[in-house]
């Protein structure tokens, strides 16, 4: 019989500076990445919602079938989640006319929502329990949400705002140090301050991305929306090629 304070390990990664370096590169990347797909290739924000919520069916499907954590299988399935959130947001903000702020607060509640039931169901939501096919639907469900509010949120600050996206990168930024303040010197809950992260570390990389690839008359470098995906695609994947990544352990 297995002691039940003997640790294990669950299918998440252990959070540590690389994990938010590389969480940051990819929500980036999924802010260019997705506008590739729904703009430059032209293909419009309800195609490319589709295509990216197939690659993220399949990527969940099969991070949930693996029987351990597998690096690069995480961070695509989290890539998968910034591309459709991306697309998703859009969509829903630009294409159905719910506007930044309408969309930013029915993510938030969507969101909100997704962690009470995740944490009624089974009692936790920090990531370190995520271990079970079950918790790891909840985990990539509000991750998703996470996501797809995140865009949104970027957009509303660095647009309807007026923040500009160097100014809204600036806020969020802020807004990050201040979660990590907490972390060092509050007795803030380290979970909720880690959703707080996950969540802010979103907008920052979508206003990023925008940074890049939107025109210099708007505040943007013009970078092409394929290569920015391209460089950091690949910079991604030295950081998990070079850099250790561990599961997080737990108490079973």
């Amino acid at each position: 019989m297995s002691n039940a304070t003997e640790p294990s390990l669950s299918k998440v990664p252990e959070v540590t500076l690389v994990f938010w370096i590389v969480k940051i590169a990819a929500t980036t990347l999924g802010e260019t990445g997705g506008d590739a797909v729904s703009m430059s290739m032209n293909l419009g924000y309800a195609l490319a919602t589709g295509i990216f919520a197939a690659i993220f069916v399949v990527a969940v499907a099969a991070q949930i079938a693996a029987r351990r954590f597998h690096p690069t299988l995480y961070w695509t399935t989290i890539i998968a989640t910034t591309t459709v959130g991306t697309t998703l947001a859009d969509f829903a903000d630009r294409s159905l006319g719910i506007g930044y702020a309408g969309g930013s607060l029915l993510l938030l509640a969507l969101l909100l929502a997704s962690l009470f039931v995740w944490y009624r169901t089974l009692g936790s939501v920090a990531v370190d329990s995520v271990a079970s096919p079950r918790s790891e639907m909840f985990y990539w469900v509000t991750i998703m949400f996470s996501q797809t509010l995140g865009t949104a949120l970027g957009d509303w600050t660095a647009d309807t705002a007026g923040l500009g996206y160097t100014g809204a990168a600036a806020l969020f930024s802020g807004m990050l140090l201040l979660v990590v303040a907490g972390y060092y010197w509050t007795k803030i809950s380290h979970t909720a301050l880690f959703w707080a992260a996950f969540i802010l570390t979103r907008p920052l990389g979508a206003v990023i991305g925008d940074f890049l690839d939107k025109p210099v008359t708007a505040g943007g470098l013009s970078l092409s929306r394929y290569s920015a995906s391209a460089a950091l695609l690949v910079f991604i994947a030295a950081c998990i090629l070079f850099f250790r990544h561990q599961p997080a352990t737990r108490r079973a």
